[in-house]
């Protein structure tokens, strides 16, 4: 008897309870994985018995194999850490400590993980081997994320399967023509949910890869038929400055992750002018908030004011949240509490009421101290992405001996207009006056520096300097 989507445990039992919804894929860069094929075969180099009950940390290189191992041990593994590529490996050691690690499942010979000291070791590779006993008894299994700000270190924090997935909408009848891709690694929290709606959702997903070119990655999206394609505003602005940006013509758009200021939301309704532009609120810690729909930035003071399962208030300029899809709490023998007596998650997101709509203004940890004034880095970027030449920017402190920190903004222009001096010299000018024009003094830039791109972390976010 086919398994009912309500008896569903996992990952697993989920296709199972799909398997009449055609063919679904994960789709890489070398590889593409039938995803049913699991339900009669592993990925694994060790047996799933081996695995169960245990604390596991998932340090894979590439995506696919995070997210075999992801369908193939929800339910079995008392806990699943998910590793992202980029976590400083120096912390290895700490995580293994404080998350009771112990087993590893890895696709390569990585000799920081050697070290170790962990029981039990396995490998995933995106070859599936037929084999009996993949049926096992599911149960809840701890799901461990790390934060993924752009300053300081990284903290881990608890989920259910049931918490991740409560935002996402199912129906009995999916649309089978909708492929998903996604800029984010399926490791960090906004990649995770769009494979997870990939899995709820009956349909495939096309994985990026951080090591190759933002134009390959939209061409293999074009390939596949890719139709919805999340990602921070930031992936967003290196795909639009790509040439093969054409190459896709997607009927839904998302953004999370950062601020999507009036200009990016612009700018991808003039790119695909067919497409549903949505940019939605999200973090690591309080799990899926609201989405706007608009195409407007900001969020009205209504979504403040709606009475529902999820709570919102603002508290000393901070957004803070109260959700049944929040995080648990945090891991470690030294974690701090995650939300407060009353619930409430505070986000650190700062937020300014402008009439009936609120504004993100930037994290609170991120402020630039000018003369003991604040300045918020994405107020100011905001300001100057709205210039019709510039693609996008990233605005950063330098050290005075006087204010302590000045204004800094490198720039990233549409066209390369080379050592054009002239030119350059212009739009410094006009970028500077329009500063002037919606900023206060302190927050106006000292230097503009044209530059051919700015630095991203690898969750897609524009990397701040502590």
């Amino acid at each position: 008897m086919k398994m009912q989507p309500s008896d569903a445990k996992s990952l697993r039992d989920r296709l199972a309870c799909e398997v009449d919804c055609g063919d679904r894929y994960l789709h890489a860069t070398r590889s593409n994985v039938l995803l049913t094929e699991l339900l009669q075969g592993s990925s694994l180099s060790a047996p799933l018995s081996e695995l169960c009950g245990r604390s596991v940390l998932v340090a894979t290189r590439t995506q696919l194999a995070a997210a075999l191992t992801l369908i193939e041990l929800d339910g079995l593994a008392r806990r699943l850490v998910l590793c992202p590529l980029d976590l400083p490996r120096e912390y290895l050691p700490h995580i293994v400590a404080n998350a009771k690690i112990d087993a590893i499942v890895t696709d390569d010979e990585m000799s920081e993980l050697n070290a170790l000291p962990v029981p039990v070791r396995a490998t995933v590779g995106p070859v599936i081997t037929p084999m009996d006993g993949v049926g096992h008894e599911r149960s809840e299994t701890e799901w461990v994320l790390f934060t993924s700000g752009t300053i300081g270190a990284p903290k881990m924090v608890q989920h259910t399967l049931a918490g991740l997935t409560g935002a996402i909408k199912t129906s009995q009848g999916h649309d089978r023509s909708i492929v998903w891709g996604t800029f984010y690694d399926i490791r960090r929290y906004g990649g995770l949910m769009i494979f997870l709606r990939t899995i709820f959702g009956s349909t495939s997903l096309v994985l990026s890869d951080a090591m190759a070119p933002m134009g390959d990655y939209l061409v293999r999206l074009a390939a596949q038929g890719a139709t919805h394609i999340s990602g921070t505003p930031s992936h967003w602005r290196r795909a639009l400055m790509s040439p093969q940006a054409r190459a896709i013509a997607p009927r839904y758009v998302r953004l999370s992750g950062e601020i999507a200021d009036q200009a990016i939301l612009d700018n991808l309704r003039i790119a695909y002018p067919n497409a549903r532009i949505v940019h939605a609120y999200a973090s690591t810690e309080a799990g899926v908030g609201f989405e706007v729909l608009d195409g407007r930035e900001g969020f009205p003071v209504s979504v403040i004011e709606t009475v529902g399962d999820v709570a919102y208030k603002i508290e000393d300029g901070s957004l803070r949240i109260r959700s049944p899809r929040a995080a648990l709490c945090y891991v470690g023998a030294d974690a701090t509490a995650l939300a407060a007596d009353d619930g409430f998650v505070d986000t650190g997101d700062m937020v300014e009421r402008r009439g009936d709509r609120y504004y993100f203004v930037g994290r609170r940890g991120g402020i630039i101290n000018v003369g003991g004034l604040k300045v918020h880095p994405e107020e100011v970027e905001a300001v100057i992405n709205r210039h019709p030449h510039v693609r996008m920017a990233q605005v950063r402190p330098r050290k005075n001996p006087i204010t302590g920190s000045v204004i800094v903004a490198d720039v990233v222009l549409r066209e390369n207009f080379g050592d054009d001096a002239g030119v350059n010299e212009k739009l410094s000018g006009e970028i500077l006056r329009s500063c002037r024009e919606a900023l206060a003094p302190h927050k106006v830039p000292a230097v503009i520096h044209f530059v051919s791109a700015v630095t991203l972390t690898d969750s897609g976010k524009l990397a701040r300097r502590a």
